[in-house]
């Protein structure tokens, strides 16, 4: 349904709560740009619970032709009504296509709901974190490759391009547009100077592999103590290079000259390389994420 620019700030409202309460965010990065900005998600579907008092659950589904995703919460004041399974039967009557709705955070009230749906564990995603108090390796670029930041308006196609190849089997990443990485820069947290991008050295325009740096402002507007591991791919074509290892530790430095604290990134469960890699260089799993599916 249709909702307000006051339904959008009591969602953002419900889901701070939530977070307050869980540890967690109840919503994902694109979950939020798809809230805020429904003329540009015109096919999402949005559903909500109301009370008195306004706004109690949220639910948004986005539809696929062969699978459908959502998110849900309900403020913490209004969990233990039986509401949370009202929003979610809502949500699978909804959807006639296979469907996978995440859960942020192994609550063992999520997992139970789950089960008693008929819903099966299908996707986990952990969260990685680590201090960046301490030192770091050395950036080790192959000869001929030099670091510059990515240059808005100028670098998008071939930053599109290289995203799509580095993650062509990827459920989502691989398949962002122009449009998808034009939201993301009209956000406060863009820094295109923190989005690193490996290039030959004689040939600057040509993109082997990135770094996108993200650090999401705190309460008064300037940049959180997180950093985050945004997005690194390289280019198929230069895998050979190692420079996924040398492109995270240069992100991760940049981050730390900039004032980040502390390191943070997403890794899949099922991508056992990434994940020891980032164990490697001290990361240590410290939130998990999991997809529930109805197939």
């Amino acid at each position: 349904m249709d909702h307000t620019p006051e339904d959008i700030e009591a969602v953002l409202a419900l889901a701070d709560a939530a977070a307050a309460t869980d540890g967690v965010g109840p919503l994902s990065e694109q979950t939020l740009l798809a809230l805020r900005n429904p003329a540009d998600y015109p096919d999402v579907v949005h559903l909500f619970v109301r009370s008195d008092t306004g706004i109690v659950g949220y639910a948004q589904i986005t539809p696929e032709p062969t699978n459908a995703s959502a998110e849900v919460v309900i403020h913490p004041a209004f969990r233990g009504k039986g509401l949370g399974r009202q929003l979610l039967d809502a949500v699978l009557d909804a959807v006639g296509t296979p469907l996978a709705i995440w859960a942020h955070g192994d609550n063992p009230a999520a997992k139970s709901l789950a089960h008693t749906l008929g819903l099966e564990r299908s996707r986990v995603l952990f969260k990685m974190c680590r201090p960046l108090t301490g030192s770091l390796p050395p950036v080790a670029l192959p000869d001929g490759v030099r670091l510059r930041s990515f240059v808005v308006g100028t670098d998008d196609a071939a930053w599109l391009r290289v995203n799509a190849r580095a993650f062509a089997t990827h459920p989502e990443q691989g398949k962002w547009t122009h449009h998808d990485l034009e939201l993301r820069q009209r956000e406060p947290w863009f820094d295109a100077e923190g989005f690193l991008l490996a290039v030959p050295s004689d040939d600057p325009q040509r993109l082997l592999g990135f770094h996108w740096t993200k650090r999401e402002p705190a309460a008064d507007g300037t940049p959180g103590p997180e950093g985050e591991v945004y997005v690194v791919g390289v280019d198929p074509d230069a895998q050979g290079l190692k420079l996924g290892k040398a492109l995270t530790i240069a992100g991760l430095e940049y981050l730390a000259r900039t004032g980040a604290t502390e390191g943070t990134l997403y890794v899949d469960e099922s991508n056992p390389r990434a994940v020891n890699l980032y164990d490697n260089l001290g990361f240590e799993v410290c939130a998990t994420d999991v997809m529930y599916a109805r197939n």
